[in-house]
């Protein structure tokens, strides 16, 4: 018999939220899994809930961390931020609806690192007036000062990634399992 997909995924909803909320637990600066659930989400989540899930997420804990942090929950540079992340959504969408390959899954989290590291350097340089010269020579002196935050934004995208899509593709195995051998009693 021919079952059509659900367009709710419980278990890919479930791993997106939890890993929004590893948000809320203190880590390295850039090592959070924003950028991995958002790829994820955008693979893995279907229609509207994969773009909104993410953004929802960060809306929620966005005014948390910056509570704990004594700190302003948005910036100038927030929108960037999540404009960004919608990429992220994009190119899970484009680029990893259909895999499981761990080699395509880490390089299309490298090249969401990427666009990441661009995109909001970019801006930074744009709203950094007197910091940064405005001319290539300042734009370059921004993205160099950025370098250490891009090793580990890269790290926890492909860590992130990694455990978000293994841990589906475990879950979803298992839970398979479990309905073939309950179809086979009944």
């Amino acid at each position: 018999m021919d079952r059509k997909e659900s367009p709710f995924s419980p278990v890919a909803l479930t791993l997106t939220v939890s890993a929004a909320l590893l948000r809320l637990i203190p880590h390295p600066p850039n090592f959070a899994p924003i950028g991995g659930m958002a790829l994820f989400a955008g693979a893995r989540l279907k229609g509207w809930q994969a773009y909104v899930v993410p953004v929802l997420a960060m809306l929620v804990t966005d005014p948390i961390m910056s509570h704990l942090r004594g700190a302003p929950a948005y910036s100038s540079l927030t929108p960037v931020i999540y404009v960004s992340f919608m990429l992220n959504v994009l190119l899970g969408r484009l680029f990893l609806a259909n895999t499981t390959n761990p080699a395509k899954i880490a390089a299309v989290a490298f090249l969401a690192s990427v666009q990441f590291f661009v995109l909001t350097n970019f801006f930074v340089w744009l709203g950094a007036e007197g910091f940064y010269s405005p001319d290539a020579a300042g734009l370059m002196a921004c993205y160099t000062a950025a370098i250490p935050f891009f090793g580990r934004t890269l790290l926890a995208d492909l860590f992130y990634s990694g455990v978000l899509f293994g841990a589906y593709s475990l879950v979803t195995k298992r839970l398979s399992g479990v309905q073939l051998r309950s179809a086979a009693r009944g």
